[in-house]
């Protein structure tokens, strides 16, 4: 069994599906599995294999469910003697079990094909992030698709984009685009979708203004909030390459503070 459990976690890996490991490393005395035995939950509260059933298997898909959200592995220790004390079942030993996530490379979104956005897609996929990028402008489109760096490219309607790439809260969206108007229209669909990171390029002013423009729209409050403008640490960046460097430095920073728990 443990041998179909690593065929069926290498077949999700390489799907790139998230999926936590369960695996029980350790027990003492009367317990229903011994050390060796595998697991897989998924994200939809599939399970493949199983380490004992009961009680303390439902407890390890809760706790799995919360390891797909942060992407930290962690051990589960669990007396099996009394549930009058809150243990998940009578057998009369203990169970250690290690949870390990899976997690599908993260995503950089790089809305805009032009300077700054090839140098943010190169430094993104060197940084090890599966990279797409989109432009509405098909010879930009055709240029950023001829790249080694770039994984996958969209162009069209902004629409497209979401419609054939899934934006999880694992991922992130860095729009240098080239004027307000186009920001204020694809704004609202990125913000409708989960990215954990939305950071639009430009001054003080025009942000100010895109602002004003996507308020009009009805977009106000926690939505707004979401997007990060100006983008990038201040570094006094000036070429593409250092604006691209600004931008990843802020990217790192705010997906590092969400999986410490302080986002």
């Amino acid at each position: 069994m443990s041998a179909e459990i690593v065929a069926e976690l290498a077949a999700a890996v390489e799907a790139g599906e998230p999926v936590v490991l369960a695996t029980v490393v350790a027990t003492r005395r009367s317990v229903p599995r011994r050390p060796g035995t595998k697991m897989l939950v998924y994200r939809n509260g599939r399970i493949s294999g199983t380490v004992g059933g009961g009680e303390m298997e439902y407890r390890v898909t809760l706790e799995a469910a919360d390891a797909l959200i942060d992407g930290r592995p962690r051990v589960l220790s669990y007396a099996l003697v009394d549930p009058a004390e809150g243990d998940p079942g009578v057998c009369g030993g203990e169970a250690d079990i290690y949870l390990e996530p899976y997690m599908p490379h993260a995503q950089l979104f790089v809305i805009g094909g032009g300077h700054v956005g090839k140098a943010v897609a190169e430094l993104a996929h060197w940084l090890g992030f599966r990279t797409v990028v989109w432009d509405d402008r098909a010879e930009l489109a055709a240029e950023a698709a001829a790249a080694d760096e770039v994984d996958a490219v969209v162009t069209g309607p902004i629409a497209g984009l979401v419609e054939t790439h899934e934006i999880g809260a694992n991922d992130s969206v860095v729009i240098v685009t080239r004027n307000v108007a186009l920001d204020v229209e694809i704004l609202p669909v990125l913000l409708g979708t989960e990215a954990s990171y939305i950071g639009l390029m430009g001054s003080n002013r025009r942000w100010s203004t895109t602002r004003t423009k996507l308020a009009e729209t009805g977009i106000t409050g926690p939505s707004l909030d979401r997007i990060k403008a100006p983008i990038g640490v201040e570094i006094a960046a000036e070429t593409p390459a250092e604006i691209a460097v600004s931008i990843l430095a802020e990217v790192i920073a705010h997906r590092r503070t969400v999986s410490d728990g302080e986002g």
